[in-house]
């Protein structure tokens, strides 16, 4: 109780004679806040970046047939799966042959029996010839030679009907005219089919490569056409693209355009462009929505990290650089952005520093001492020693390097 009674008193005179401690990082802080604080910062550097635009596509079979049967007939057998992908030619459904077999074989006496005809009338007008003028006339000859025309014709139309009849034998057999997938059978073995009937057997689809049409509207494609004119920007030889997935995973492999489009749609506003993509492993299925990423050419400017920057109410861009130890506000114009940046043109000088780390509560005007620290593609800042350190271990120390994927800074 005696001790409860003084803990009040002692309080009392631990404040009159200033005696409470204080935390060192609170101490610390009070004196920081009476410097000028630490920013991290980084140095403006032009460079040649990419000209890029995003526009969303959708991907398109390369190639894409129905299956229907040239001869009717009941199905024997389903030969394919599903599951595994098709060559050119190989058997997908059997019909039964029995019928166009007995077809095939009657045609073929047809042609033995046109072709002993044909023998027959040569054999006629050989004789003729050789016993014109005694007891043969002109009139009997020429009656031979008509009748061996016509038996020549015989032959030619018999082996047409058997030519015919073989087609159709061969076509109970029914081939893939394409490589690629095959959906699931719409019939089974024992079902009635007949010739150029309109329900389809099945479908094949070529997956690999892939086609993945976008549109741009006539509007953008005009200001990019006078950018290039103007000089701002360089045209590449040729247009690159790439695809985003849609679980935001960068597609492997570039594209390139095989119908840059000539038509604007009259609803729309827009010009189809049509792009083709090696698809190997099959990522890519018609329908499917993706965003492509087509570099149209290059411009001179500086990259300014989106975290460095702020954009206000009515839509204007700023930024912090250091001048004279001071913290300027500076506004930027820019044209679009290329990766986690802004593609800047004007507003930042090469050669200045630009704030990254240390915006919160910074004023203009502010006093303010550097640190150079880098940014990676994930957007981390990293002071730009350790950065160079850890760089030096990774090259020479594996498990630095492991251990370097999980450090970070704030």
């Amino acid at each position: 109780m005696i001790f409860g009674k003084m803990m009040p008193k002692c309080a009392a005179l631990l404040l009159i004679s200033g005696l409470v401690m204080t935390p060192a990082w609170a101490q610390q802080g009070r004196r920081g806040s009476q410097g000028p604080s630490a920013v991290g910062v980084m140095t403006a550097a032009e460079e040649e970046v990419p000209y890029t635009i995003t526009l969303p596509g959708r991907a398109i079979a390369f190639q894409q047939t129905t299956i229907r049967p040239q001869v009717g007939g009941e199905i024997l057998e389903v030969t394919y799966d599903p599951a595994k992908p098709v060559k050119t030619g190989d058997v997908l459904f059997r019909i039964d042959p029995e019928t166009l077999a007995a077809a095939l074989t009657a045609a073929e006496a047809g042609v033995a029996g046109a072709e002993a005809k044909l023998t027959e009338a040569q054999n006629t007008v050989t004789r003729y010839r050789r016993l014109e003028g005694s007891g043969v006339s002109a009139v009997d000859r020429a009656a031979a030679e008509v009748a061996l025309k016509q038996a020549e014709a015989d032959l030619k139309s018999a082996e047409a009907a058997r030519d015919s009849a073989q087609l159709s034998l061969d076509r109970t057999q029914i081939v893939s005219p394409i490589d690629g997938m095959a959906d699931v059978a719409e019939v089974s073995v024992g079902d009635l089919v007949t010739a150029n009937q309109s329900e389809a057997l099945t479908t094949i689809t070529q997956l690999d490569p892939v086609y993945v049409d976008v549109s741009q509207s006539s509007a953008s494609i005009l200001r990019n056409r006078a950018k290039f004119n103007a000089g701002e920007l360089v045209r590449n030889r040729e247009v690159q693209a790439h695809l985003t997935l849609e679980t935001g995973e960068e597609f492997q492999g570039a594209g390139r355009i095989v119908s840059p489009g000539i038509l604007v749609s009259p609803t729309t506003g827009t010009v189809p462009i049509r792009l083709q993509f090696d698809n190997p492993d099959r990522l890519i299925l018609p329908g499917q929505f993706l965003r492509v990423e087509m570099t149209l050419g290059s411009t001179r400017a500086v990259l300014v990290p989106q975290r460095a920057t702020r954009r206000s109410s009515d839509g204007t861009l700023t930024a912090f650089v250091v001048r004279e130890g001071k913290a300027q506000q500076i506004t930027l114009s820019e044209q679009g952005t290329y990766r986690n940046s802004w593609i800047v043109t004007q507003g930042l000088t090469p050669g200045e520093e630009l704030v990254l780390d240390g915006l919160n509560n910074l004023r203009a005007g502010a006093e303010v001492t550097t640190v150079p620290v880098v940014i990676d593609d994930q957007g981390v800042v990293r002071d730009a020693k350790s950065a160079e350190n850890a760089a030096g271990d990774d090259e020479n120390n594996p498990a630095a390097r492991s251990g370097a994927q999980d450090a970070g800074t704030n």
